[in-house]
């Protein structure tokens, strides 16, 4: 009851509840008086408050993009340079060109798809193809409700010769990585097509689609054979 008493706490019976009036007064202890009273079996709770607002940081004003702003585009302005290093794909002793019908799509798919296309074909990531091999395409829902491209190459994977080189385990890597203090993360924009594929190559990740896409005058103008039906690109 003295307990009670001095911090004038209410009790009510009805509800089975005390009440803690509003303390206004700074009650304060020296660090030598919270030791004593944890040693007595005291609980404790810590609180860590802070004032200061981070403020969304612009790509802008860190120093190494500053310095390098051609090095980080908006967007993909259109193929990578040749570099020594290119994408290859070897296919197995005696295989041939494979070609597969387009997928059906609704009206809306194939505006999405005329859309995108468009936005390949004008960064010339795409281009015009009579490669004899053809994979369909299809439109796969992201999270933010847009739509990605996706060429079905699993016929093309059928035919190639597998890269048997194991994939890192996640336990070798934290190995390595256990007394790294400084860590990275690198997110390239458009990945896929940041990698240039070898010439000779190119010819068999052609894709097809229902319909010619209108809309690229620049490249296709010369070339009146594109407007027959299932066109193929690369």
């Amino acid at each position: 009851m003295d307990w009670l008493s001095a911090n004038r706490i209410l009790i009510d019976c009805a509800k089975r509840r005390l009440i803690f009036p509003q303390v206004e007064e700074e009650l304060l202890i020296s660090a030598g008086q919270a030791e004593s009273l944890l040693r007595d079996g005291a609980e404790c709770c810590l609180l860590l408050v802070s004032l200061s607002v981070e403020t969304e940081r612009v790509i802008a004003e860190i120093d190494v993009v500053r310095d390098f702003v051609e090095v980080y585009p908006d967007e993909v302005p259109g193929l990578p340079p040749i570099r020594e290093m290119e994408f290859s794909i070897d296919l197995v002793l005696g295989a041939g060109p494979v070609s597969v019908a387009p997928y059906r799509m609704a009206p809306a798919e194939l505006v999405e798809l005329k859309g995108q296309l468009e936005d390949l074909l004008e960064k010339q990531l795409v281009r015009p193809s009579v490669s004899p091999w053809g994979a369909s395409v299809l439109l796969v829902k992201k999270k933010d409700g847009g739509s990605r491209l996706c060429v079905d190459y699993r016929q093309l994977n059928k035919l190639t010769i597998k890269n048997k080189y194991p994939l890192p385990r996640i336990d070798d890597l934290m190995d390595q990585l256990k007394r790294a203090s400084v860590f990275s993360k690198i997110d390239l924009r458009s990945g896929y097509h940041q990698i240039r594929v070898k010439e000779g190559d190119i010819p068999k990740t052609a894709f097809r689609t229902r319909r010619f896409i209108e809309g690229f005058s620049k490249i296709v103008a010369p070339l009146t054979q594109l407007t027959r039906k299932e066109q193929p690109f690369i």
